[in-house]
């Protein structure tokens, strides 16, 4: 039997599991400030009134968006393919090798300008957008083996806030390093040389699993992995440490799960959203508020730093409600990602009938937006691993691929329907359109999500003869039911 005294203790005391998500949390802040970056330097760069010893590059404005948008033309194209690798070589010298190359490139990025002018800026963004293509599916894959159960919501937020941790940061500091004896290269430098010595602690640090880890304590490997703990009246079976075989992923119940195209669509209108506030806010105060909030570091990364202190106190929620046995899994799971689509969509609708006179009440609006949005951390982000522990990497993979090719429509749409920046009663469309798609991606996730292990997590493939030439055929068989 398990030692329910000794998990317990475990759970209240720090361990491995949680060094692995702290490097996690810093590991996603550095991936999102690589992300970012260029997006803040490309202003100095191309900035004909300041002389710059470092060089000015005139770059025109259709130039400038192919630089920013080489980046996720590679990254969407190496998500499914890092969840495959992650789930058959492990995640974490594959999460080690993509930020670890995108950090490299990344310092070299100034050089590059210079050399070979935006066209070899374009190669080397394309490139690093296909190194962190892993980021988020290698990162599931590592929560998956990780995480217990029962810590799974506090261990993944951890995780996950490092996100706005870093984009956050890197707003915040950046004007200050390019003003610096750096100037405009000194954000690449810095944000790359972090990257290098986050990615050189995570490989000496970190491991793909518990049973991988050599720092790690038999006994909290036990807890993690949900086995009995060895004593002297019943020895450890030697079964336990031999490698389990490596499950074919099953891919036809995957296309045919409800509760995966649940996770889909729920994950397609975040990213929307996400993308809407990250691209379009700035330029909506600007048009119709009169405010330039890109040109206000704290103003513009403040969003960033209410999601990050958001998602501990969802998270602090969370563990309170599961300890005191308040909530199950599917009723904490459908909670927090109502509140983290739901709350936004009502702050939507409002933000639509805002104008000059009501620019602070617009400000604690987004705020409001922005904060409530990290309670999705709780929510469907986590779905991936509840459905399939095994395939958490390649689900993750799937949905975010999917996701970020409606991220990517979300600014086309905007130019399509805002024709005129200064018309309120256009971007009323724009807000209406993007609360519809939270309304109705968190009603199938409620409606339609499961929250428990499916029977496909433990699906393995048998060969059977078809009556047919007497041909082999693949077939699933379930090891567990």
């Amino acid at each position: 039997m398990v030692d329910n005294r000794k998990l317990d203790y475990k759970e209240r005391t720090f361990g491995i599991r949680h060094l692995q998500c702290i490097l996690n949390f810093f590991g996603l802040g550095v991936a999102h400030a690589l992300r970012v970056n260029m997006s803040l330097a490309i202003v100095a760069m191309t900035d004909k009134s300041a002389a710059s010893q470092y060089g000015v590059f005139l770059w025109d404005e259709k130039i400038k968006s192919m630089v920013l948008s080489s980046f996720f033309c590679g990254y969407v194209f190496t998500q499914v393919p890092s969840g495959q690798m992650a789930q058959k070589y492990g995640g974490h010298k594959i999460l080690f090798w993509g930020i670890f190359i995108c950090s490299i490139l990344n310092i070299l990025t100034p050089i590059c300008a210079k050399l070979g002018g935006w066209h070899l800026v374009c190669a080397l963004r394309l490139v690093q957008g296909l190194c962190q293509g892993c980021v988020l599916p290698t990162t599931h894959t590592l929560l998956s083996k990780w995480a217990p159960i029962k810590e799974r919501g506090l261990l993944g937020t951890l995780c996950y806030s490092g996100s706005q941790f870093g984009t956050a940061l890197m707003l915040c500091v950046s004007g200050e390093i390019s003003a610096s004896f750096m100037g405009w290269p000194g954000i690449f430098y810095t944000s790359g040389g972090v990257g290098c010595v986050w990615a050189l602690l995570f490989y000496f640090f970190a491991a793909s699993s518990p049973s991988e880890s050599h720092l790690i304590s038999e006994e909290e490997r036990m807890y993690i992995e949900m086995l009995p703990v060895p004593s002297a009246e019943s020895p450890k079976d030697p079964a336990e440490d031999e490698p389990k075989p490596k499950l074919p992923t099953p891919w036809s119940h995957i296309l045919t799960s409800i509760p995966f195209y649940c996770i889909v669509v729920v994950h397609c209108a975040n990213s929307w959203t996400y993308n809407i506030l990250l691209t379009q806010i700035p330029t909506y105060f600007k048009s119709i508020m009169g405010m330039n909030i890109k040109k206000n570091a704290l103003l513009s990364s403040l969003p960033f730093w209410v999601m990050v202190v958001t998602s501990y106190f969802f998270m602090f929620i969370s563990e309170v409600l599961r300890k005191t046995d308040c909530m199950s899994l599917s009723v904490s799971r459908r909670f927090f990602n109502t509140i983290g689509n739901w709350i936004p969509m009502i702050g939507l609708i409002f933000m639509g009938y805002m104008s000059k006179e009501n620019e602070t009440l617009a400000i604690i609006l987004l705020m409001v937006i922005m904060g409530m949005k990290a309670a999705t951390c709780l929510g469907f982000i986590l779905n991936h691993i509840d459905l399939s522990p095994n395939f958490a990497g390649t689900l993750m993979g799937m949905t975010n691929g999917v996701a970020h090719i409606s991220s990517i429509l979300a600014p086309l749409t905007v130019g399509f329907i805002v024709s005129d920046e200064k018309n309120p009663e256009q971007w009323r469309i724009i807000f209406f359109l993007t609360a519809g798609l939270l309304f109705i991606g968190n009603l199938l996730f409620i409606t339609f999500g499961k929250f428990e292990t499916q029977y496909w997590n433990e699906l393995e493939p048998v060969e059977v003869k078809t009556s047919k030439n007497n041909s082999q055929q693949s077939v699933y068989k379930d090891t567990v039911h």
